[in-house]
């Protein structure tokens, strides 16, 4: 009884862990080859699994695209000094994100690749 108790865990356990893993792939986006955006704060999602930042860009031709950029847990976040009042609507931010392969306004975003327009860190290091 306890041999089967102990394997339908571990049975449990491997088939729940791919979920996870496949959740956390980012194959969905380009690494090869980043961009440079610029824009303001729509709003700031710190929730979890991920936080988003949804930016608006202004493109070449004058009009708005809404970007939306995946960052990492908020957990992770508050470990490098981030609260969820880190960001607000309005802020102007200059970021570096790897963007979605299907060419759609998105990408992901570390925090080593974020600052303020003006050039100011978004969080001091801890």
């Amino acid at each position: 009884m306890r041999r089967q108790l102990g394997a339908l865990l571990l049975g449990g356990a491997l088939v729940g862990s791919g979920g996870a893993l496949a959740h956390h792939s980012f194959a969905m986006f380009d690494q090869e080859h980043p961009v440079e955006l610029e824009g303001t704060v729509q709003e700031f999602k710190f929730t979890a699994p991920h936080a988003f930042i949804i930016l608006v860009v202004k493109q070449e031709d004058g009009r708005l695209e809404t970007w939306s950029l995946e960052g990492v847990s908020p957990s992770a976040l508050v470990r490098e000094g981030w609260s969820r009042t880190t960001l607000k609507p309005g802020d102007e931010l200059k970021l570096r994100v790897t963007p979605l392969r299907s060419g759609a306004p998105g990408g992901a975003w570390v925090t080593q690749h974020i600052h303020f327009s003006d050039g100011k860190a978004v969080v001091l290091a801890p």
